[in-house]
């Protein structure tokens, strides 16, 4: 049984694959917060801004099998075109649900699967692209893979601290809030001093869209 939050196809707007066409199924629950406010201060990660609880979303629901989901989630692609369609579980925390029965899943229905982790949980083998972003002090299973992710600044996930760590890319995302100006001039002076990293930026939200 997979429990999802929501479903949506929109363009990826953060990190080495912005601007791409993608297919989303957020999953519900996470393993560094509830997703519920009164619990937000005492939560490992306590500046997620995503709605993850429940399966009212939209397009959210429960599903009994793999081949159920991918069948569902397939209609999401565009019919005219000829490109595989790419798909992005994410959340919440995706690795809570997504196994080795869904990825072979997946890719026997044609897509290309991404992952987007907050990496403190094993993952199944075959995903084609992995994201990670560290969260506070949480401890990282997965140190490798195409793509670190870092919310910055966090005291206490420095990027030194990942900077010796297995990935083809490394990005540093401003700290969305109230202090996003100074968070996002903090992001460019570092990125500028320590060229390892590059900016990332939620296009998503500068242009307004899912």
């Amino acid at each position: 049984m997979y429990s999802v939050k929501e479903i949506f196809f929109s363009l990826q707007g953060e990190g080495a694959q912005s601007g791409r066409a993608a297919i989303f199924c957020r999953f519900t629950g996470c393993n560094l917060w509830s997703g519920r406010e009164q619990d937000r201060a005492s939560a490992i990660c306590d500046f997620c801004d995503t709605d993850f609880v429940g399966t009212d979303g939209q397009n959210g629901g429960k599903f009994s099998t793999a081949d159920e989901l991918c069948k569902y989630l397939k209609g999401f692609w565009p019919l005219q075109t000829n490109v595989k369609p790419y798909i992005i579980f994410t959340g919440g925390e995706p690795a809570l649900q997504l196994d080795e029965e869904l990825v072979d899943s997946c890719h026997n229905f044609g897509f290309e699967v991404a992952i987007e982790t907050n990496g403190t949980k094993p993952l199944p083998s075959g995903i084609d692209w992995i994201c990670v972003s560290p969260k506070a002090d949480a401890e990282l299973l997965i140190t490798s893979g195409h793509e670190l992710k870092l919310v910055y600044p966090q005291s206490l996930a420095l990027p030194d601290k990942f900077a010796d760590m297995q990935f083809e890319h490394f990005y540093l995302q401003p700290l969305d809030g109230p202090e996003r100006q100074k968070a996002t001039q903090a992001t460019v002076e570092y990125c500028m001093q320590h060229p390892q990293w590059k900016l990332s930026l939620q296009n998503h939200k500068i242009l307004g869209i899912d």
